[in-house]
Parts: C-alpha cells; sequence; structure tokens
C-alpha cells in the first residue's frame, strides 16, 4: 500500500539522519535544520492520519512536503560543506526526493477524490 510505503520511507529517512546528526561536526545550526526539517516529514504524515478533516489530511501532507524539500536544500548544503559526508548526503537526498514524490501523489490523489465527491 502507498501509504505504508511512505511511512516507511519517512522514518526510514529519519532514522538515518539522526545516525548522521552525530557525525556532522561543529555545524550545530546546520545539524538542527536537518534533524527538524526531516524528522518533521514523518511526523506530519503520522499527524496525517487523525486528520479532522480531509482538508486538514491535504494541509499535513502538504506541511511534510515542505519539510520534505527543506530537508533536500539542507542535505545539499551539507554535501557542499562538508565533502567528507557528500556520498550519505547525496543518498539521503536521493530518498527525500523518492518521498517528495509520494506525497506529491498522495496530495494530488487526494485532492482529484475530493473533486469527484
Amino acid at each position: 500500500m502507498e501509504k505504508d510505503r511512505l511511512r516507511h520511507a519517512a522514518i526510514s529517512l529519519s532514522v538515518r539522519l539522526v545516525q548522521l546528526y552525530d557525525q556532522i561536526a561543529r555545524r550545530s545550526f546546520l545539524k538542527n535544520q536537518l534533524a527538524r526539517a526531516g524528522t518533521s516529514i514523518g511526523a506530519n504524515l503520522f499527524e496525517a492520519r487523525y486528520a479532522e478533516s480531509p482538508d486538514d489530511f491535504v494541509h499535513k501532507l502538504r506541511i511534510s512536503l515542505k519539510e520534505c524539500h527543506e530537508c533536500e536544500y539542507w542535505l545539499e548544503v551539507l554535501a557542499t560543506a562538508c565533502p567528507e559526508l557528500a556520498t550519505t548526503a547525496e543518498s539521503l537526498r536521493r530518498d527525500a526526493g523518492s518521498i517528495r514524490r509520494m506525497l506529491i501523489s498522495s496530495i494530488n490523489t487526494r485532492l482529484n477524490s475530493m473533486k469527484e465527491e
């Protein structure tokens, strides 16, 4: 199921970001921004499960999408600022991009179904 795949991908990304956190030396602002954006993706997906309405559901997915895009940005900054972590950052960025595409698809599917209701 697409929803489960999306949730598992978000959790996996969060776990990998937590593991990366300690490897980033002396750049607390970068670590914090990346941790907040990356873990917020899954947190908002889990909140969406208990949305108060279809509009609220879409809103939470859109927040996840924004956080995902921000996470990709910070991973690109990390890859440039810390070349020793570039391979890991690029792998995470690809995973975030995959999650972003799934979120876009989920949002579009839900919006289309809302139009038909």
